[in-house]
């Protein structure tokens, strides 16, 4: 609006997250219709959202992060001046003036200055390298700093120092996390979810020091080149990145005599009014009634909310302290802590579930009448959502019963609708079941409640309350299927799971991270449609457990090794090989139903060695651990039996050979028999082939396991090179229109019209599609790369395999096995013990 002579002026200093808040509450209140609105903000960009700041790195663009809706500004009449951070203020003249010289008469002042960086006062601290890690403008120095460096290390072990980890190591740089405390985020959990939480961060390759300080950071010709600790070691690095906390912004209000508390902070009352009636505080840089500096953004907006009302005088509104509950997910690892986590309530106990193997660590406080407290989740935050609203109250089920994991005495999970009308389900916004509960859509939540627009940790719980769409969408984060999916990946030619989610996700799940659900089955399509190597750059976080390590996990962590054996042909050589490898390395082997060779026992750190013994002897990897071609079996055919027909082997082999590396929505199995005997069991695989004297029959849709069905015939009597065409075509065919985790026999039995269907598409090309499928198989077969053969020739992709980062050549001493008919087999007593740790109260 036009400056109106007369028309009050209110002056907001900063524009963050809750500056901008603080304007949208005016809005609400219709205070921007009768007052001038000034904003004077620091940074060159409008406010946006600090807390998903890492997700820059993921592909995320400044304008994504904003939290300006655009027209707003000019839609209120609001003044904004970037760039511009207020200087002086003349609390007598009551004005305030911009370093570009304006001087602004106030009658409201409202001070959002935020908070800086905590540098600590160490030798070097200065030099070329170093840099802090707070706006966008810190993430886009570091970003191109990095391109000169090959090691990194952050000062702070804590949510931002954790966050700078993750995107100095998505970066590309080997890295490592300083923290002066005994644990990491010290803060937010207590020390057994610290324990979880080291051995997680450190098996994704980062090097954690604890309990030590940075004493100095050193340097030649005036750039970083190492740090030294105060424990007495030196770590080599080329940058650093100080993330050790925040202190308040203060200075403006010390420099013009508003009260500041001893340790920071501008002083307000529960109207968030300091010292001067006419100046207000809101944030991180302020100094509340109950004596603390809250650096969440919940309490934020509260104090946004206050001032606003205040101003526009309303009645009853007053902050007097603020939850102080968070989740995050931090380097993939979900981190939630709620109401007293540390357990500081006299006479409370402690409820505890441990899980190391699986980096799971939860942690319930309770009242001796069982009301529960707060607690701390590591690994699994999936119960935040219901536990957090609970805090107060007694919970229907024991406290133990709210920890422990499927399986293992826990009742069918609570759902939201147990918990009261008043329980609060957003905290950032302080929105209570009900009012969730009286809108019909997670868009009218957001557009009437503001629920789920600021941290996101309430979105699944708030759609579970919410009416079920009737969409099929694969999931919370995208309404389509998988198949169509697939067709928007393959037609858009995208290459990157952050790019479809923003584009083409469900509007909330936009700007996220997406789920456990999709990312897998988004890593499969494009997987199937690029055959990029699946563990470079964002691809490595979007796998399930076995493909991280390019191995199957087994019970005890330790892994399993697979090597391909085409159509079960193998040559006495490799067949040495593999005994001295089992040998050498103490590995339990079995032969496979699939003709293969499994090899038991690999700790982590082991994989790379065996590997490569096994790749320079010829072999390539099995896929044994990927949702792809396991194996094609096969009979000896013609060659060597008096009933044979056809050279099975042989087809077995290029069958094999042609689709090995195929990802698809579910594992793939096949088999060739050399005749009607059958003996390779072609009709319970995915795709058999049946030699007759005429050619081949192709079978398609068979599978064993708990639910077994029989192959149909699909075709008869074919060529060499009409079965490979129309196995191309199937498989693809497959693949572009099944459901995630659906296997070729349920696909077929949901198909519409189903093996006739299937007959016309791709043997009678009812669709026209049979030229495209069979250029997608040619583009995979042209692409093909054995995945271990590729690790082993890069030196920082093998830098994942590791049981400890600090030691890499130590064992894992989790990884136990006692001896069984000559070989060895996991120490069972190990697994059955310890996950019973902690139910129990202290």
């Amino acid at each position: 609006m036009a400056h109106v002579p007369n028309t009050p002026t209110i002056v907001l200093v900063g524009h963050g997250m809750v500056g901008q808040r603080f304007l949208e509450a005016l809005a609400e209140r219709g205070v921007t219709e009768r007052a001038r609105i000034v904003v004077l903000c620091e940074e060159p960009r409008p406010a946006y959202d600090r807390v998903r700041l890492t997700s820059y790195f993921d592909g995320r663009t400044p304008d994504d992060l904003s939290m300006v809706e655009d027209g707003f500004m000019a839609r209120h009449g609001i003044e904004l001046h970037l760039d511009d951070p207020a200087e002086t203020i003349d609390r007598e003249a009551r004005t305030v003036t911009s370093r570009a010289g304006r001087v602004i008469a106030y009658d409201a002042l409202v001070l959002a200055t935020g908070s800086y960086p905590f540098v600590p006062p160490v030798p070097g601290k200065e030099a070329t390298g170093c840099f802090v890690y707070r706006t966008i403008e810190d993430l886009l120095a570091i970003e191109e700093y990095a391109k000169t460096a090959r090691t990194g290390a952050v000062v702070g072990g804590g949510l931002l120092g954790l966050e700078a980890a993750g995107a100095l190591k998505g970066l590309g740089l080997d890295t490592h996390i300083v923290e002066f405390a005994p644990r990491l985020m010290p803060v937010q959990v207590d020390e057994g979810g610290g324990a979880a939480l080291l051995r997680t961060i450190e098996n994704m390759g980062l090097i954690v020091h604890t309990g030590t300080g940075t004493q100095e950071v050193l340097t030649e010709d005036g750039s970083v080149t190492g740090m030294a600790l105060s424990d007495g070691t030196t770590v080599a690095t080329d940058m650093v990145v100080f993330s050790a906390g925040v202190r308040p912004r203060d200075q403006l209000a010390r420099d013009c005599g508003l009260t500041v508390g001893e340790r920071g902070g501008i002083a307000v009352d529960e109207q968030c009014r300091t010292s001067d009636p006419a100046v207000y505080a809101i944030g991180e840089c302020a100094l509340a009634a109950d004596g603390r500096v809250y650096g969440l953004v919940a309490p934020g907006y509260e104090m946004a909310l206050t001032a606003a009302a205040t101003i526009a005088d309303e009645q009853g509104q007053a902050f007097t302290g603020a939850d102080m509950s968070t989740k995050l997910k931090l380097l993939g690892v979900d981190v939630a802590s709620f109401g007293d986590a540390h357990g500081t309530t006299e006479n409370c106990l402690d409820v505890v579930y441990s899980d190391s193997r699986s980096g799971i660590y939860k942690k319930l406080v309770v009242d001796p009448d069982g009301v529960l407290l707060g607690g701390v989740l590591v690994g699994d935050a999936e119960s935040y959502g219901m536990l957090r609203p609970m805090t107060g109250t007694k919970p229907p089920v024991a406290p133990e019963q709210l920890v422990l994991p499927a399986g293992a005495g826990a009742p069918v999970t609570l759902g939201p609708s147990a918990l009261p009308d008043d329980a609060i389900i957003c905290s950032c916004h302080n929105v209570t079941k009900g009012a969730i509960c009286a809108c019909s859509s997670l868009p009218e939540v957001k557009k009437c409640t503001k629920a789920g627009t600021g941290c996101g940790s309430c979105v699944k719980v708030i759609q579970q309350l919410l009416p079920k769409p009737a969409d099929s969408g694969m999931c919370g984060c995208f309404t389509y299927t998988r198949s169509e999916l697939y067709e928007i990946v393959r037609t858009m030619r995208f290459t990157s799971y952050a790019e479809l989610l923003d584009s083409h996700g469900r509007e909330e799940a936009r700007g996220g991270e997406g789920c456990e659900i999709c990312k897998p089955a988004v890593a499969s399509i494009l997987a199937s449609l690029t055959n990029e190597y699946i563990l470079d750059g964002e691809r490595a976080a979007l796998q399930d457990t076995n493909d991280h390590f390019l191995a199957n996990m087994q019970r005890n962590g330790s892994y399993s090794i697979v090597p391909r054996i085409p159509g079960g042909e193998i040559t006495p050589e490799k067949l040495i090989v593999i005994g001295e490898v089992a040998r050498d390395f103490g590995l339990y082997t079995k032969i496979t139903g699939g003709q293969r060779i499994d090899l038991f026992g690999a700790r982590v750190d082991q994989l790379p060695q065996i590997w490569t013994r096994l790749v320079d002897a010829g072999f390539e990897s099995g896929h044994a651990y990927g949702k792809s071609l396991r194996t094609v079996k096969s009979c000896v055919g013609q060659t060597w039996c008096r009933y044979g027909v056809q050279d099975s082997v042989k087809m077995a082999i290029d069958l094999e050979l042609r689709y090995r590396g195929l990802r698809a929505p579910h594992k793939l199995k096949s088999a060739v028999s050399g005749c009607a005997r059958e003996c390779a069991e072609a009709q319970s695989k995915d795709f058999g082939v049946i030699a007759t004297a005429n050619g081949w029959n192709l079978y398609v849709g068979g599978n064993g396991g708990a639910t077994p069905r029989h192959a149909d015939l699909l075709a008869q009597d074919l060529s060499d090179a009409e079965l490979i065409r129309l196995i191309d075509r199937f498989l693809m065919f497959y693949i572009r229109t099944a459901d995630r985790l659906e296997r070729t026999a349920t696909w077929l039995e949901r198909l519409e019209g189903g093996l006739d269907h299937l007959r016309d598409v791709i043997v009678h090309d009812k669709l026209g599609l049979c030229d495209e499928l069979e250029a997608l198989m040619a583009a995979h077969v042209a692409s093909y790369h054995d995945e271990w053969a590729e690790t082993l020739n890069d030196p920082e992709r093998l830098r994942r395999f590791v049981s400890f980062v600090n030691a890499p050549d130590a064992p894992d001493p989790s990884v136990k096995f006692v001896p069984e008919r000559g070989q060895i087999k996991p120490d069972l007593t190990i697994l059955t013990l310890e996950p019973l740790e902690g139910a129990s109260a202290r």
